[in-house]
């Protein structure tokens, strides 16, 4: 990769990075706030596995999720679903730098078709709380074994991809930089699958 190729990947993940970055003011207000709909996040994200992750990354809709298992499970998978997008959207963009070696190419193909796949399963799962209304019972558990499994599936596929970049000699910038998104990524979707499940053991 020459002086001027290593140049433009440089700042344009620099400039990629800073669009991906949530407002910090945003999140701190969120997570320090005491209403009901807040303690309420709060005390559900104390059952996931990156709890000051949940907190501020639900923070911000309290006012939505209000006291709701239901909304609180579907504003987790939404932002799950907005993450990856935004992810993939990155991955593809780096795809089309020019100097890129082939391992490095591969490398990126390979994590944009796993984080294409988990944008898919994570999408399916929204629409399935979405259409399960007030079902109970027997075709509840249904529709929640359907979107645990998806879900599940979707955190395989992101873990995929990082694991596709480990012991290759790829850029440190691009390895480092899609390290990051992943690991975020997959952290909102750990969370929003353990609200999931712990939404399904309250029936």
């Amino acid at each position: 990769m020459d002086a001027t190729t290593n140049t433009i990947l440089t700042f344009s993940l620099i400039i990629f990075s800073l669009l991906y970055v949530s407002t910090p003011s945003a999140s701190a207000a969120g997570a320090t706030t005491t209403t009901p709909a807040a303690n309420f996040i709060r005390t559900s994200c104390r059952a996931t596995t990156y709890p000051a992750v949940c907190v501020n990354s639900l923070s911000t809709y309290a006012a939505s999720i209000n006291k709701s298992p239901k909304q609180l499970v579907t504003t987790a998978l939404t932002v799950s679903v907005d993450k990856a997008q935004s992810t993939k959207s990155f991955v593809a963009k780096l795809t089309k730098f020019r100097g890129l070696k082939p391992r490095e190419y591969s490398a990126l193909k390979d994590c944009l078709e796993e984080i294409s796949d988990s944008v898919d399963r994570l999408s399916k799962s929204v629409k399935e709380l979405k259409n399960m209304g007030r079902a109970k019972g027997p075709e509840f558990i249904w529709h929640m074994s359907n979107l645990q499994t998806w879900v599940s599936a979707a955190l395989t596929d992101e873990s995929t991809c990082v694991d596709g970049f480990a012991g290759r000699a790829l850029n440190g910038r691009i390895k480092s930089s899609i390290k990051a998104r992943m690991t975020n990524v997959a952290q909102v979707t750990s969370n929003a699958l353990a609200l999931c499940n712990k939404y399904a053991g309250k029936y």
